[in-house]
């Protein structure tokens, strides 16, 4: 959802009938039955606790002398995720394809350094509010903030200094026999990058036994303030190369139309007849000649289905050579689907894998765009008293 060099109760319907779903449904189940079957040996290792499920390292220090932790955590099937102090980020995420090869899935580099240099938000976690904000500024209970301009005039995932250039407190954290989970916590003072009230934040990372991520967002506050979290791992379900080809479906009837600064106009529209169409599975690369010079790509927000609240499909892709599944599961209202229009090749990541434009694609599940500013919008004002509580599912299969 980056741009200008980078630095920057799911309705399921999809034009989809029931019995479709349904159908999609059970073979979902059985793919996860079979994946179950051919991994009862590792199964059965991880429940005599032979596993270490989650392991930590200092990964190096910031200029200022703070410590980093770098977590690595597996589940019995093989899969890795790492994780750092250093902005809450999601550095590696190695899954297994439809014959069993891992590979990593996600944008990132293997060294703090490269992290520290600036970065196109891979993998991190953005706040205090993802997106943007027009014109860098918002008015609450009658008091208008004027916060960091750092996209043009308009303010963006938090501003210069956001959520992921932060040194988190971390730990590890009891999630049960089949699961090993990270927290980080994260105390925004007043005033920072122009918000209003201190902001304690947590964040958990849990990897399961079934190939889930999740993430889990909590924050409260001393003075009312917008909060609108995310994550922004750029996916490539491949491993590397650009994700044209992968197949994508979005449980969105309509977006949010947008001006030149990407910017919501207020208005909510139909995606049908549209680039934008994803009801049905498609791949990323079909129409997104449509979408060019500017935003040179998909940058935009979808109204999920689900309106938010319990947890609900927003999305399903898929990466046909491999047959490596993700389905992301959200409790949010929105999801940004961005294609990493500004990548030029410069940056190498994991396994020294060249970050092509449209090498990975993002979606960031959030509240809309400028909501604060948008009364017709899913409000992002969390008050004294209140806790903010947000979840995410990243699950992952093969077929």
């Amino acid at each position: 959802m980056l741009r200008q060099g980078e630095a920057l109760r799911s309705g399921l319907t999809m034009n989809l009938g029931l019995a479709d779903m349904r159908r999609i449904a059970k073979t979902a189940l059985l793919a996860t039955a079979v994946a179950g079957l051919a991994d009862a040996a590792r199964v059965e290792a991880a429940t005599d606790n032979t596993m270490t499920r989650v392991e930590s390292a200092e990964w190096g220090r910031t200029a200022d002398g703070q410590v980093v932790q770098l977590y690595t955590l597996r589940n019995c099937r093989g899969t890795v995720a790492k994780v750092t102090s250093f902005g809450a980020i999601l550095t590696e995420l190695r899954v297994a394809d439809r014959h069993g090869k891992a590979a990593n899935v996600v944008m990132g580099f293997d060294n703090l350094d490269a992290y520290r240099r600036g970065h196109p938000a891979f993998g991190a976690t953005i706040g205090r509010v993802a997106n943007r904000i027009g014109k860098a500024r918002c008015t609450l209970d009658g008091k208008e903030y004027q916060l960091a301009a750092n996209n043009g005039p308009n303010h963006i995932h938090g501003g210069r200094r956001g959520f992921d250039k932060m040194v988190w407190g971390s730990r590890a954290v009891p999630a049960g026999d089949r699961a090993g989970a990270v927290e980080f916590a994260y105390r925004s003072p007043d005033g920072e990058e122009g918000y209003p009230g201190n902001l304690s934040v947590k964040v958990t990372y849990t990897l399961t036994d079934d190939d889930e991520l999740r993430i889990d967002y909590e924050a409260t506050t001393d003075r009312p303030t917008p909060v609108n979290l995310t994550n922004h791992s750029y996916f490539n379900l491949a491993g590397a190369g650009d994700v044209l080809g992968h197949e994508l479906a979005i449980v969105a009837d309509r977006y949010t139309p947008a001006d030149a600064g990407l910017i919501p106009t207020g208005e909510i529209a139909s995606v049908e007849g549209t680039p934008l169409d994803f009801r049905k599975p498609m791949a990323i690369g079909a129409r997104i000649q449509q979408l060019k010079p500017q935003p040179n790509g998909y940058d935009h927000n979808y109204v999920l289905n689900s309106g938010g609240g319990p947890l609900a499909l927003a999305a399903r892709a898929r990466e046909p050579k491999s047959g490596r599944v993700l389905e992301v599961w959200t409790t949010e209202p929105g999801v940004q689907l961005y294609t990493a229009n500004w990548l030029d090749g410069k940056l190498r990541g994991i396994d020294g894998v060249q970050y092509v434009q449209h090498g990975g694609f993002c979606l960031e599940t959030q509240h809309f765009p400028d909501s604060i500013n948008q009364p017709k919008f899913p409000s992002v004002v969390l008050r004294p008293g209140k806790t903010f509580r947000s979840t995410t599912s990243f699950r992952f299969s093969a077929s």
